[in-house]
């Protein structure tokens, strides 16, 4: 058995399905798997409890949440330095701090449209947080971001498996995203590129009314503003999807007992191997 464990510092839509991604109906006979959450707070305390999980003795960790650069997540990285870690995070999209990462011995996959939520008192509640995420969440379901976690957290285990350790280092981008998902109907892909476009501006938008408005008013319309960006996003993405399921060509990459990646098309079709 494969030991994969996961850390969560604080919250991102990823983080919901980063770990289930692994083993979607529970039939895997090949890994175990183990998260350690700390709901929405990624201060250096949680990060120094994060370290309970070295016990269970992982073969590979996975650390999600947003904003990998501050000093929570800074700090949970230094406890697993000696293991083979994978950063899945918003940020840091710049080289600099990507390059850092790198150096410092951690894989990554940053994922720009898996956006920073709007959060302030003055607008935000816990249904509108669930509802963010919902929307965030379909967005990254259809046009490829989930497949690729999966698939590239799948690929490290293989190659840590046969002894010679190989960490992803992605900066995901609309196009290259949508690639994973086979899309057949050109303007279904265009559909799922718009979409995490559109996602990737939420942040934009949401940053400028978590940390730098001060008025109320500018605060809670602002942050409305880049929940409402998202919502068309998700519509969008589902346009995409709804396409693919007209013409039956929605690319699913189940995983076998075995852990292997199948693939099919057609929804009558058989899952088979790659």
């Amino acid at each position: 058995m494969f030991k994969i464990g996961f850390i969560k510092l604080g919250n991102v839509a990823s983080s919901l399905v980063a770990d289930l991604a692994l083993d979607e109906i529970a039939e895997r006979n090949d890994i175990e798997v183990r998260s350690l959450s700390f709901g929405a707070k990624m201060t250096k305390r949680e990060a120094e409890m994060s370290a309970e999980l070295r016990s269970w003795e992982p073969e590979l960790v996975v650390m999600v949440g947003p904003n990998a650069a501050t000093p929570g997540p800074t700090a949970a990285r230094e406890l697993y330095r000696d293991l083979p870690t994978i950063v899945i995070s918003d940020g840091p999209s710049k080289k600099e701090a990507r390059e850092a990462l790198e150096a410092e011995g951690f894989g990554y996959i940053i994922l720009p449209f898996d956006p920073l939520i709007g959060a302030k008192r003055e607008f935000l509640d816990p249904a509108e947080m669930a509802l963010f995420n919902s929307d965030a969440l379909k967005v990254l379901s259809i046009c490829g971001s989930v497949r690729l976690v999966q698939e590239e957290l799948d690929g490290t285990m293989a190659s840590i498996i046969a002894g010679s350790v190989e960490l992803p280092h992605i900066l995901a981008t609309p196009e290259k995203t949508t690639e994973r998902m086979n899309f057949k109907n050109p303007y279904a892909r265009a559909k799922a590129i718009g979409a995490l476009h559109m996602a990737q501006t939420v942040a934009g938008i949401d940053a400028a009314a978590c940390f730098r408005l001060k008025e109320l008013e500018r605060i809670a319309l602002t942050a409305a503003a880049g929940h409402e960006v998202m919502r068309a996003a998700a519509r969008l993405a589902d346009e995409a999807r709804e396409m693919e399921k007209t013409g039956d060509s929605v690319s699913r990459r189940p995983h076998a007992r075995s852990g292997a990646i199948l693939a099919k098309t057609g929804l009558l079709g058989k899952p088979e191997s790659i």
